[in-house]
């Protein structure tokens, strides 16, 4: 007892270190199937077995001499930005130790750039990716494949989110763990304890997860492909096995289980639970998501009657329109463009519907999804804002309450809002300046930063659905564009604010070596 009762006591108290730690014992264990499926390529699982032992050995160390500490906002920020910044970091491993952005001796430097990128894409779940033509995705083992896959299934709930379900003793600063890293209106607790809440995300997750893998099975896609999509589906992340995507199989059935399965994946996973629970379906009495399926149906026939107007046969109009829309309202980023100049590259239409879907790449998903983006709830809290602020002018001393469905929210809520969408116009506004100066098109350039920003994947310009980013787009550019990813996967908000934690522990150890010399 006295041993155990040391070396509990002996471990630091580093929450940042703690969750980490555990984030990547996480990602060891998913290297290390993906090494043994890598063997029905013949390919050698020693990359990803490498990968795995260094992961295990790093992340094992890191909890294993740490306790969670005490999480005001600053530590659960820091927390959750340093998980994804340790498991985007190493899980560059797996691709380096491959040679899979290996170009033949050009800059090693970029080939690790390239390998961040794609890690970065996929933890946050963004699908934005550096192969291409030349780099075909195809040419890669299966157990690389389905590694890049997981990361962003592993990335579209939450990392931190699987980690609390194996952390009770996180207690109820936990569901704040939760809150940093997939923010909403409020924190859903959907059972007594925190633990028990993470698990029905989980257990939601993963049975949406298998329905869509059944669905694209049935629909007809190989069992490899079936899963592979199945992961990125769920978590609107749109990494594909073929660099063509979706417009590979060019299977309208296929597409529409697609469909279906990303706008599940951006739905609120409250209302799945509430679903399960109440055998009902309560979605549309939300007033969110009755928002979020009126506007992709809008869209749709609008860019469907654009294109039909094009002389584009409107069944095929309104089969690629609705696709799109929903592809890139979601954040999934998926791409239905046969290579044969279809209608499915929406980089080749015409300004107006290029302008609707912009408007997508900008608002994403509902809140408590895995979307990425501004979000629908915040764009309905930033216009009713508006709308409030012009109807104060005609009558200053009037009181306008902030409804959303039947609720009043509350005032500091609407400010929080109305913060946000300020900061994310300034990010935006700068990102866009940093890529022009750096060499890319004002089109390709404001596009990515919103698409970054949001973790939309595809973006316009040079950075179409068929386009690869290592060709739009240059080294440092790409770099900018991974930091802006993280950003929008973990909020605006809580990436600037984590950089508080560290100041603190750093102002503090300099305190303590400040009294020690005086002393």
């Amino acid at each position: 007892m006295s041993r155990f009762h040391f070396k509990t006591m002996s471990k630091r108290p580093h929450t940042t270190l703690h969750v980490a730690g555990t984030a990547l014992l996480f990602v060891s264990f998913v290297m290390l199937v993906c090494s043994f499926v890598e063997l029905s390529d013949n390919k050698s699982i020693y990359p990803l077995l490498a990968a795995s032992i260094i992961c295990g050995l790093i992340g094992g160390l890191a909890r294993l001499s740490t306790k969670p500490g005490t999480l005001g906002q600053a530590e659960i920020f820091s927390a959750v930005g340093g998980a994804y910044l340790f498991v985007s970091l190493f899980g560059t491993l797996p691709y380096l130790f491959a040679g899979t952005f290996d170009y033949g001796g050009s800059n090693s430097l970029i080939e690790f750039t390239d390998a961040l990128f794609e890690s970065i894409s996929g933890y946050t779940a963004t699908g934005s990716t550096v192969f291409g033509s030349h780099n075909p995705i195809e040419s890669h083992g299966t157990g690389i494949l389905l590694y890049r896959q997981l990361t962003q299934w592993l990335g579209g709930l939450g990392i931190v989110v699987l980690v609390v379900t194996v952390l009770p003793s996180l207690r109820a600063s936990g569901l704040g763990l939760i809150s940093a890293e997939a923010p909403g209106p409020e924190s859903d607790r959907l059972a007594s304890r925190v633990v028990d809440t993470a698990r029905e995300f989980w257990k939601i997750y993963f049975v949406l997860t298998l329905l869509i893998g059944v669905g694209l099975f049935a629909a007809g896609m190989g069992g490899f492909d079936a899963l592979a999509h199945a992961l990125t589906t769920a978590a609107t992340g749109g990494f594909s096995t073929r660099s063509a995507s979706i417009g590979f199989w060019d299977n309208p059935t296929i597409e529409i289980v697609l469909i279906i399965g990303m706008v599940l994946g951006g739905s609120s996973f409250a209302l799945h639970w509430r679903a399960t629970k109440e055998r009902r379906v309560p979605h549309f009495k939300d007033s969110e998501f009755r928002t979020y399926i009126g506007l992709f149906t809008l869209a749709a026939v609008v860019i469907a009657w654009i294109l039909s107007s094009n002389g584009l046969g409107f069944g095929q109009a309104l089969r690629s329109a609705t696709f799109n829309v929903v592809a890139l309202g979601t954040s999934s980023g998926f791409s239905n463009a046969t290579g044969d100049g279809s209608s499915g590259d929406f980089a080749a239409w015409a300004s107006g519907p290029q302008a609707i879907l912009f408007i997508f790449l900008i608002f994403g998903g509902c809140t408590g999804s895995t979307s990425g983006g501004v979000k629908v709830f915040r764009l309905q809290v930033g216009a009713l804002h508006a709308l409030r602020s012009i109807r104060k002018f005609r009558r200053p001393r009037g009181i306008f309450p902030v409804f959303h469905g039947s609720k009043v929210i509350s005032e500091s809520l609407v400010q929080r809002v109305a913060g946000f969408i300020a900061v994310y116009a300034v990010l935006v506004v700068s990102g866009t300046i940093i890529l022009t100066i750096l060499d890319t098109d004002i089109v390709t350039a404001a596009s990515g930063a919103v698409s970054a920003l949001g973790n939309m994947g595809p973006a316009l310009g040079e950075a179409g659905p068929t386009s690869s980013f290592a060709d739009a787009y240059s080294a440092p550019s790409r770099l900018v564009l991974a930091i802006f990813m993280l950003i929008g996967r973990l909020e605006i908000f809580p990436m600037l604010l984590m950089v508080i934690s560290p100041y603190r522990f750093t102002k503090k150890q300099i305190r303590q070596i400040r009294k020690k010399n005086y002393s």
